[in-house]
């Protein structure tokens, strides 16, 4: 199948922000590049997904509309299963609900336990049924719900669910029950062909058609820029995911690379200096670039994309050969995309 258009999607408000609105200009332009839709990276402040993308809804009529992703377990089963639906209903069947862990130092914070693989699957068969009519009464690694049930349904489909994965368990997991995967930044081809294996494998074995769970592909880019404003888009973000304990690990393993290359990352006087902060809650951007100058030279390059956007067209088609469905672009919102989307066009 010829790739197009439609295969791109475009985060809205890539980072934290303190004023929401453009989000909805985003959407429109990604609407009117033709691209398939939209993704929102949830943050507890001013990236609320129910009221954003409620109100996305209202300013497109054709692209998908996804959260990708929203922790599951701050939201009471009912409450995610009203926004799901809600927003259902409000976008005519354009939502895609998606779940991730997120970082073990957040839950620490909040006082809350940490998702498990059986807490994350265990979710979504309750959503499931809540939104095919059923009663729900569940004691397990989710919590005690006695009694749950939807007075209301809509007369659409549910949203498909979606899951962050990117160690071997929960990609496995997300093959043999969620609908689609979100697969993490800063993965090479390899990396991304070894993740799709293991996600078509476990939709196999789980008597699923392999091909029914869409992979998106999440790849940092930064099309027709300058060279700093590519750095702010590409290596400000690296650097604070490879220096995160679980998910750098994850990340080195899966392309292949050398764990002692990592530990030496780790080792810099500048992260060590954090004592285990978050690098990209507390240095300026400026320095989480300088930070990835320390890693291995082939790193950022081949688990990103930078370039012309004919260049990064061509890239997102080797992401695509490699086994993924659809390209998440981060870094760049929809406005940085009208070149890739005519050079997918082409």
């Amino acid at each position: 199948m010829a790739e197009t258009a439609k295969q791109i999607f475009a985060y809205m408000l890539p980072g934290g922000v303190r004023d929401p609105r453009p989000g909805l200009d985003q959407a429109r332009k990604a609407e009117e590049l033709g691209l398939g839709g939209v993704w929102l990276g949830e943050r507890v402040d001013t990236k609320d997904f129910p009221s954003l993308l409620g109100a996305a809804t209202q300013v497109t009529q054709r692209i998908q509309l996804g959260v990708g992703v929203t922790a599951m377990n701050l939201r009471h089963p009912m409450v995610l299963a009203a926004a799901g639906q809600t927003l259902q209903a409000l976008s005519g069947g354009r939502f895609r609900m998606g779940f991730g862990k997120s970082a073990s130092w957040r839950w620490e914070g909040y006082g809350y336990p940490e998702p498990t693989v059986a807490s994350m699957r265990d979710v979504a068969n309750i959503l499931r049924r809540l939104w095919a009519g059923e009663t729900v009464s569940y004691n397990g690694p989710a919590g005690v719900f006695p009694h749950l049930r939807l007075p209301e349904l809509i007369e659409l489909p549910p949203p498909p669910l979606y899951l962050a994965a990117i160690g071997p368990k929960t990609l496995e997991m997300a093959g043999a029950v969620y609908d689609g995967v979100i697969l993490h930044p800063f993965l090479t081809r390899e990396g991304v062909r070894s993740s799709v294996q293991i996600v078509r494998n476990a939709a196999t074995a789980a008597g699923r058609d392999p091909k029914s769970v869409t992979i998106v592909c999440t790849i940092v880019a930064a099309p027709d820029r300058a060279p700093h404003d590519a750095d702010l888009a590409i290596r400000s973000r690296g650097a604070g995911y490879f220096q995160i304990k679980g998910l750098g690990d994850m990340l080195v393993k899966a392309n292949g690379w050398n764990p002692a290359d990592l530990a030496a990352y780790r080792n810099d006087p500048r992260l060590l200096a954090l004592e285990g902060k978050p690098a990209d809650k507390y240095l300026s951007r400026d320095e989480l670039i300088a930070l990835t100058r320390a890693m291995p030279a082939d790193w950022i390059p081949s688990s990103s994309v930078v370039g012309t956007s004919a260049e990064c067209a061509a890239a997102f088609r080797e992401y695509l050969a490699a086994g993924a469905d659809e390209i998440l672009v981060h870094g760049s919102s929809a406005e940085y995309l009208g070149g890739i989307a005519a050079a997918m066009r082409a």
